[in-house]
């Protein structure tokens, strides 16, 4: 009896580290990214990212302009990968470094992103969390893509009711 409570004891040992390992991975921090998506007085469409990095406890927002919905979501990808990437050296020249913003609109505009300093960002923005230091997994922009399609019609209709 004394080697059957011994397997119990080490079965439930088992046990407690795989569910406190499944309780820290659901409490890694994630980052946080709000997208949206409007077209301009030019026509051309304005996209906004706005990214919370829990880690150093600090936001950014950026935007892009792009011409047709197609290439601005193409420069969304590459915008959040480049976000997801550089989430280090942003925090560095942007935070830790603020004095030298210059340096942080510089790295920014070689990713084609601007930096965005309106206070304000829309309530209805499509969300994004992803692990930092992970991949943008590509099967979640589908649904990024649907909502901010969607942003802009209801945008159009509401122009067009208001005409």
């Amino acid at each position: 009896m004394v080697l059957g409570s011994s397997v119990l004891i080490t079965r439930c040992s088992h046990l407690f580290r795989l569910v406190n390992a499944m309780a820290n991975r659901t409490q890694t921090a994630r980052n946080d990214y709000r997208c949206s998506m409007e077209r301009n007085q030019g026509g051309k469409y304005c996209v906004r990212i706005q990214v919370h990095y829990p880690r150093h406890a600090w936001t950014l927002g950026v935007y892009f302009l792009a011409s047709s919905f197609d290439r601005a979501m193409k420069k969304l990808e590459e915008g959040l990968d480049f976000l997801q990437r550089n989430e280090e050296k942003l925090w560095f020249w942007g935070v830790d470094r603020a004095e030298d913003l210059g340096f942080s609109a510089e790295f920014l505009k070689e990713a084609g992103l601007r930096l965005d300093r309106r206070n304000e960002f829309p309530r209805k923005a499509a969300s994004l969390t992803v692990a930092p230091e992970k991949d943008v997994p590509a099967f979640a922009l589908g649904p990024m893509r649907r909502g901010l399609a969607e942003s802009l019609e209801m945008s159009r209709a509401v122009l067009a009711a208001g005409d």
